[in-house]
């Protein structure tokens, strides 16, 4: 080591030695003897290190790395190990041999003072990079430097460099010139602080110099073009303290120079008065210089007796306190003191996570937050990685800013943030920014507490991480802008008074941003859709497990085990914003799945929904599939499903008889309540065998399949993928093409106009070949539509969207001149454009990557047979390829062909026996939704049918439709289990459109229609908020009706009331069976014995025939259950005793002589109950004038419109009345009420 190598001396000359130092060789020379002398004569080889320039290190290494010339292996580990506690999951710096040199500056290389903003570089002749260091002098500034420990970060974000963190202290190559030391007179901050508010000798003294200990150190601040910082020096023997104003460019290094509590001397000091708080302060000028201490160097001035007296600014007294005593507050202060300032208080710690870098926010000691955003950070941030130790001074001590945070430690521009030790994991730094960032930006601009600002950053933060994969990250903060200013605009007062930057540093009254705390209840929240449904899932089957739902306790002793699963099977919940806390929003970019539905979704998962117009139009808006819409006004529904095997109604609470439980999940809302955040770019239609046509965004929107049934819980770039090589498997043989060759080169696409004549649902039709069959589970069925069109103009090639649209139509007699009709049929990827297909509507239907024209001319002859195509009257068959894109144009207003001739039927038209249709369709609401079982003898479902079901619901639905909310006449709509899964809405109250439905009349005549696979269901409006399974819609009754006109109305009536009088109970048996097999229980026991019932649960069965009459007819009524309490006018306690008699016998059959004839059954004479019930049913209490609410019986007695007649005798206050009436006829009780 006594000479130096070549290779050293020649790399010290070229990147370090020349055009700096007044001699090459002189400065190499010395070069090598501080890295002698730093290594000492115990140090490392030197062959095993090597020299790294500037450059050379910003462009080749591109990891973090360590380098430590004089540290051992022991020293390091140490070093390294020091916070494994704390951070045991992070990678350590890698230890590199290498050895930098470089002159430290605080400008820019060519800018000067242009950029002189108070950070620190290393430089040489190859390059410049920033620089921290822990500790700095003044005099290191321009010198050559040896750094012996150092650690290099590079920057993650392109096009930006590197930075090196200074562990130790550099060491200069070559010593500095000596000093000249002078006697300096300087005022202490006593009375210069006098001197301040002394107005006469303030303008005889022009600059004085101050000497004192540093008390509190401000950030560089950068306001309106200028850079400054603030420090204060105080009395070395009071409280008293002086404000000193830095704002010359070369002197804002001193911020890096200054530490808490040491001593200093500034030299040339001038008195400033601030314009904003005319606050008289001290500034230093451009002669300005910052001395250490000395007490043989500096010479007390003193004041004129005239200024002596005057009022001295005193020092804010303040503790330390340790953060763990604050955090011990009284829940009485808590819920007194709704608002309440902050504690200040110093603390260090180590930052254990970078939460969000843009936002300010870290976490230090896994347990406090910290936030930054309330100053300002000049370096971007640098050092501030995890691992790092950090040393706060003057800070807020903010507890539960928001109810899911921990406590907040808020920096506002009076704390001081001091770095102490920098990280040794290989961490990258996260810069901050402040050039459009948008957390700041809202900050400054509303003048946010800190709670508010925290939910800010919270849900910026979640907005930005479920959107990122649909909308680029400059368009992102847009969108981002338009959602949160107006609810910012709402929530904030008008804006706040701006911040005074130099009353919140200087003031002795502290006032800020984070010193008033509340805290905050969010206004509102946007969870993501991932977290939304178990979220929402939970909340309904709490409001929905198996007790609730059904209605009361006594109902519950009353229904048989089968009829408890049967009422379980399905059930419904609505859901609005303000049934969440906070209120909730829904975001999601409005997509279709290839399953048929509109979906609103985000990163991991969609939501399925349902879109309505309040004018009653069809969604029909293709434009929109990409735009990421806000939806505050919704109806969340979740559908449940419930395969259950309850025994007796005592364990409803037993979850192990629940077999299966699946949830359907989706949202309904008007479009007008839809606010639109973002709209994508315009699309160019691209060749599909181009890589880039999967990166368009409607492509992206439409292909996501998430499904709305829990269990399915693939994302969206998953599912996506294995669809993509499902649909591969099989190509139909004569289709429109997926690709065709572009000859000309000059055209992208073909497009052509048509209109929707009918539309069938979605179903499962056999529309492959067997060939293609084979690899799908050998079913040739799977799922898809077909839709009758009208051609409506000629081909047409294009390259874009608005190209393929110039051409419209402007009358609809244009198009009479070759019209075609054609029936289109859509599968696989093209059943995402179900919902956006309508009749009446005109839609451009583009192949991309084809420029054939004749390509919609070509018919796929194989797939459909001729007779289904002469039945419907079309000429051509074609299959929708999955590429193939639709547009929609507008809304025929007038009938352009007699096929839109589709007759909408009243219901009162098809309830009318003259009617002789067989598929109609008509409009109405949904009152009524129950289960019915699968009909006896029906030929099971598929295999494929079963697969396709995802809600494993094996009932048959029946819809009870009125015409209007109140109308009394109904019809009853029947739909079977495998087209369930794709009808959305169907639900009581809301009100839909059925197209295609069949007529069918019963054995007992009553007319009801059924769903079958040409038809198809639009809901018009949705049902109104707080749908419960419990309350399923409310029945129109028509009251005021004689018996005598009950035979007059049609069979259909839904509901009627009427004030008639009980003549007599013809018949009433009460008993206590079986919940399981419906046999007879006797004393605790099932009497069922081939074979044996181990059941130990009985229920009350109760029924009766009465007879009612009203002088105009008389009519036999059958009540059940709850209805004979109500017939015999017993109150719940004398039910409860009847129950318990009846439960020890068995069975009770009651049959007073007075009834009619027929066959009779009767208990023993000496039996009490049936005794007491003979002659309660004779008495007073039970024939009594009541108000009746009953239901034609449909089911077992046919009512004859004219049937005979009869004269018969009735008797009311001793009077005597002949009256014509009615055969008796059956009645289904509903209701009883005491008449009034």
């Amino acid at each position: 080591m006594a000479e130096s190598p070549d290779p050293f001396w020649a790399a010290v000359e070229l990147h370090w030695a020349r055009g700096f130092g007044p001699s090459e060789e002189a400065s190499a020379e010395a070069a090598w003897q501080c890295l002698r002398r730093t290594l000492g004569p115990g140090g490392p080889l030197l062959h095993s290190y090597s020299l790294i320039s500037v450059s050379d290190l910003q462009s080749q290494q591109r990891v973090a790395c360590c380098s430590h010339l004089t540290w051992s292996s022991e020293e390091f580990n140490k070093w390294v190990r020091q916070n494994e506690g704390i951070l045991p999951n992070e990678r350590i710096l890698q230890r590199t041999h290498l050895i930098l040199f470089g002159y430290l500056t605080n400008e820019r290389l060519g800018e000067k003072d242009r950029w002189v903003d108070g950070s620190l570089y290393v430089r040489d002749n190859t390059g410049i990079m920033p620089c921290e260091l822990l500790h700095f002098k003044l005099d290191w500034l321009g010198r050559l430097l040896l750094f012996p420990s150092w650690i290099f970060i590079p920057q993650g974000d392109k096009g930006t460099a590197g930075y090196v963190e200074i562990l130790e202290d550099p060491i200069p190559v070559i010593p500095g010139p000596e000093k000249t030391v002078n006697i300096v007179p300087i005022f202490y901050p006593g009375p210069a602080a006098q001197l301040l508010s002394a107005r006469a000798q303030c303008k005889r003294l022009e600059k004085l110099n101050l000497a004192g200990e540093l008390l509190r150190l401000s950030n560089i601040l950068h306001i309106h073009h200028k850079t400054f910082f603030f420090l204060f020096l105080k009395c070395f023997s009071s409280a008293a303290y002086v404000p000193v104003l830095v704002q010359e460019a070369h002197h804002l290094v001193w911020q890096h120079a200054l530490q808490l509590g040491h001593k200093y001397v500034l030299t040339d000091l001038k008195i400033s008065c601030l314009k904003a708080s005319e606050m008289k302060i001290l500034v230093t000028s451009s002669s300005s210089q910052l001395l250490p201490y000395c007490t043989e160097q500096v010479k007390e001035q003193f004041l004129d007796s005239s200024t002596e007296g005057s009022p001295v600014v005193s020092v804010l007294c303040m503790s330390n306190v340790q953060p763990n005593r604050i955090l011990e507050v009284k829940e009485e202060e808590k819920m007194l003191v709704p608002h309440r300032k902050s504690k200040m208080m110093s603390y260090t710690g180590i930052i254990t996570h970078v939460l969000n870098a843009q936002a300010g926010l870290f976490e230090l000691d896994n347990k406090f937050t910290l936030c930054l955003a309330y100053q300002q950070l000049q370096n971007f941030g640098r050092g501030l990685r995890p691992g790092a130790r950090i040393e706060l001074q003057d800070v807020h001590l903010v507890q539960k800013a928001v109810a899911t945070s921990p406590s907040v430690l808020g920096a506002c521009l009076r704390s001081t943030v001091v770095l102490k030790s920098f990280s040794a994991y290989s961490v990258l730094h996260q810069p901050i920014t402040y050039r459009g960032n948008l957390y700041v930006r809202l900050l400054l601009y509303y003048n946010l507490s800190l709670p508010f600002y925290l939910w800010l950053v919270n849900l910026l933060e979640t907005f930005k991480q479920r959107f990122c994969y649909f909308i680029p990250h400059h368009q992102a903060l847009d969108a981002a802008e338009k959602f949160i200013v107006p609810i910012l605009e709402s929530l904030v007062m008008p804006r706040k008074q701006e911040r005074n930057t130099h009353l919140e540093i200087l003031a002795e009254s502290h006032h800020c941003p984070i010193e008033q705390c509340q805290i905050l209840e969010p206004p509102c929240q946007i969870p993501s859709f991932s977290l939304l449904y178990p979220m929402v899932e939970k909340q309904c089957w709490e409001s929905s497990s198996p007790s609730p739902q059904l209605s009361s306790s006594s109902e519950i002793h009353n229904r048989s085990a089968q009829e408890v699963n049967h009422r379980l099977a399905w059930s419904c919940c609505s859901l609005s914003a303000e049934n969440f806390q906070p209120h909730m929003m829904l975001l999601g970019v409005l997509g279709c799945s290839r399953r048929g539905y509109l979906q609103l979704q985000d990163k991991h998962k969609a939501l399925p929904c349902v879109i309505f117009h309040r004018d009653g139009r069809p969604f029909a808006e293709t434009s929109l599939i990409g735009c990421l819409l806000q939806v505050e006004i919704f109806q969340l529904i979740t559908e449940q499903f419930l395969q259950c095997n309850f025994p007796p109604w005592q364990q409803l609470e037993t979850p192990k008889y629940v077999k299966d439980k699946k949830t359907r999940l989706y949202v309904q809302f008007f479009f007008e309540d839809a606010k639109i955040l973002h709209t994508p770019e315009k699309r160019v239609i691209k060749d599909p065998k181009l890589p880039e046509k999967r990166k368009t965004v409607r492509p992206r929107a439409c292909e996501s399949s998430s499904s709305g049934v829990k269990g399915n819980d693939t994302s969206t770039a998953e599912h996506r993928s294995s669809e993509d090589l499902n649909v591969g498997k099989a190509k139909p043989e004569a289709s429109i093409p997926e690709h065709s060759e572009n000859s000309a080169g000059k055209y992208s696409s073909v497009s052509r106009l048509f209109l929707v004549t009918q539309k069938e649902g979605l179903a499962q039709r056999n529309y492959l070949p067997s060939s293609e069959s084979k690899g799908e589970d050998k079913q040739a069925a799977q799922v898809c539509f077909q839709a009758m069109v009208l051609w409506m103009s000629k081909p047409e090639l294009c390259t874009s969207l608005e190209e393929s649209g110039r051409h419209m139509i402007s009358a609809p007699e244009k198009t009479n001149e070759g019209q075609q009709n054609v029936l289109l049929l859509f599968q696989r990827k093209s059943l995402h454009w179900f919902p956006f297909l309508h009749p009446g509507h005109m839609y451009r239907l583009i192949i991309p990557g084809c420029s054939d024209l004749n390509v919609f001319d070509k018919p796929s002859f194989s797939l459909a047979p001729s007779s289904l195509l002469n039945s419907l009257n079309c000429s051509l068959f074609l299959r929708i390829p999955d590429g193939a894109l639709l547009d929609h144009v507008n809304q025929i207003s007038q009938l352009v062909s007699p096929v839109m001739e589709q007759k909408l039927f009243s219901i009162d038209e098809i309830l009318s026996p003259r009617f002789t249709g067989s598929l109609v369709s008509f409009s109405g609401e949904v009152v009524e939704k129950h289960l019915c079982q699968f009909p006896a003898g029906r030929q099971s479902r598929t295999n494929a049918q079963h697969k396709a079901n995802r809600l494993s619901l094996d009932y048959t639905v029946k819809l009870s439709i009125l015409p209007a909310a109140a109308s009394p006449i109904g019809l009853d709509v029947y739909i079977e289990a495998p087209f369930l899964p794709y009808l959305w809405g169907v639900l009581p109250g809301a009100r839909i459109l059925f197209s295609g439905l069949q007529r069918k009349i019963s054995r007992f005549g009553n007319v009801y229609c059924t769903y079958i696979a040409s038809s198809c269901v639009r809901i018009l409006t949705p049902p109104p908020n707080n749908l419960s399974s419990r309350h399923l819609g409310s029945t129109s009754v028509l009251s005021g009706v004689y018996l005598y006109n009950v035979a007059l109305q049609p069979p259909s009536l839904c509901q009627i009331e009427a004030t008639c009088h009980l003549t007599c109970v013809l018949f009433m048996s009460l008993q206590w069976t079986c919940s399981v097999c419906s046999s007879t229980f006797i004393e605790g026991r099932c009497s069922q014995n081939h074979p044996p019932c181990l059941s130990h649960t009985g229920v009350t069965k109760a029924s009766a025939k009465i007879l009612v009459e009203d002088g105009t007819s008389a009519f036999v009524v059958l009540c059940k259950d709850q209805q004979v309490q109500k017939v015999l006018s017993l109150n719940p306690k004398e039910w409860d005793i009847i129950q318990r008699h009846v439960q020890s016998k068995g069975s009770v059959y009651v049959q007073p002589s007075n009834a009619s004839s027929g066959p009779r059954r009767t208990e023993e004479p000496e039996d009490i109950l049936t005794s007491y019930l003979t002659s309660l049913c004779r008495s007073p209490v039970v024939c009594r004038t009541i108000r009746l609410t009953f239901q034609l019986d449909k089911k077992f007695s046919k009512v004859q419109e004219a049937g005979p007649r009869q004269l018969r005798r009735f008797f009311s206050n001793e009077l005597e009345f002949l009256s014509h009436t009615r055969t008796e006829s059956n009645l289904v009780c509903l209701n009883i009420q005491e008449a009034t």
